[in-house]
């Protein structure tokens, strides 16, 4: 249970100060945080508040969306993000690399410009001993979220770029249907950042961005997964991040006694 995370999306209702009790109350050692909570109460603010309460940050959520169309203003968004995941001494942040340009049907110009700003950020990054991480997407979100729709894709993209620089999020939602699954995860050894869990449910919701369920509600074998993941080298924090409508407007509390409960359930080897 020591490698526990709460992504906060988990408790999309809870401010930052909410999250981090609540993580407390649980036991709950380490917290995924996410950028727009974080600025309501300010980045040394949540930094220090996080810190006073003894836990560890995962990642940092969320920078990318490199293929929106003002690339100055995508830059200085993501060196931003940058800047707050060393005040935070995150482990990473999470890259969502962003979807189709409007208009645009050019899937392999999108992902080269992916690329292009990614080695961009690269020196920025290792400057402030940061690490970035690409979170390859289900296909499902190719157009308006994620160009990135296989860990390989994403390793692809990583590869040039130093392993303590730019790594890789394994993520179960976005991984699991993947038939190549194994042998892309153990290809990431020294290059997974971060290990997502949430569960793939039926039937998917008419907003399938809110389609992640809790760890046993849907069809994932999250211990082959992270038993892939451990194989890989991986020893950091096991992060849980879901969507999902109807988990939001449950208590935390009851939210959190059941994260723990399917996490040691579910995913504990």
């Amino acid at each position: 249970m020591n490698r526990l995370s709460l992504n906060q999306k988990t408790v999309n209702g809870c401010t930052l100060p909410e999250a981090v009790a609540a993580c407390v109350r649980a036991g709950v050692p380490s917290i995924g945080v996410w950028r727009e909570p974080l600025h309501e109460v300010g980045v040394d603010a949540g930094a220090a508040l996080i810190a006073e309460a003894g836990l560890r940050v995962s990642s940092l959520c969320r920078g990318g969306f490199f293929t929106a169309p003002d690339r100055a203003e995508v830059l200085a968004d993501n060196r931003r993000a940058i800047d707050e995941t060393a005040a935070l001494a995150a482990d990473c942040l999470v890259l969502v690399v962003g979807g189709l340009p409007e208009g645009s049907r050019d899937l392999p110009a999108a992902r080269a410009r992916v690329a292009d700003v990614l080695a961009e950020l690269v020196p920025y990054a290792a400057d402030h001993g940061v690490r970035l991480a690409l979170e390859p997407m289900n296909p499902l979100y190719c157009a308006d979220r994620g160009v990135l729709s296989t860990l390989g894709q994403a390793l692809d993209l990583a590869e040039p770029h130093d392993p303590a620089v730019v790594g890789v999020v394994v993520d179960t939602f976005h991984v699991w249907w993947d038939p190549d699954v194994e042998r892309q995860i153990a290809r990431a050894a020294g290059r997974i950042a971060s290990f997502q869990v949430c569960d793939w449910i039926t039937p998917l919701p008419a907003d399938t961005l809110l389609a992640r369920g809790m760890m046993g509600d849907g069809h994932i074998d999250f211990r082959h997964l992270a038993g892939l993941v451990a194989k890989a080298g991986y020893t950091g924090d096991v992060e849980v991040e879901i969507f999902n409508a109807d988990l939001w407007r449950e208590d935390p509390d009851v939210v959190l006694a059941r994260v723990v409960s399917r996490y040691a359930e579910h995913v504990v080897l």
